[in-house]
């Protein structure tokens, strides 16, 4: 498991993940938004979009989800990098 500055990718508040940072997540880890609403049920493009622009948070557990999704495909740097970062 990733440690980032101590703490787990478990331990991530995902709430401090910035819109950009959540697209880029997604980019990195191969995932276009139709192949993450097949991945994650009850989940629709459009919430990916608005999440993604800031026009609209996910509720905590779908935003976990998609943080494991993610994360799942990425190595700890990656995530690393583009939670500090962006």
């Amino acid at each position: 498991m990733s440690e980032r500055h101590g703490e787990s990718l478990e331990d991530v508040d995902i709430a401090d993940i910035s819109p950009k940072a959540w697209r880029l997540l997604r980019v990195a880890a191969g995932y276009n938004q139709r192949a993450v609403e097949r991945e994650v049920d009850n989940l629709m493009q459009a919430h990916i979009s608005m999440l993604e622009s800031g026009s609209r948070g996910l509720s905590q557990s779908r935003r976990r989800a998609l943080f494991v999704l993610y994360t799942a495909e990425l190595d700890d740097e990656q995530v690393d990098a583009l939670l500090e970062h962006f």
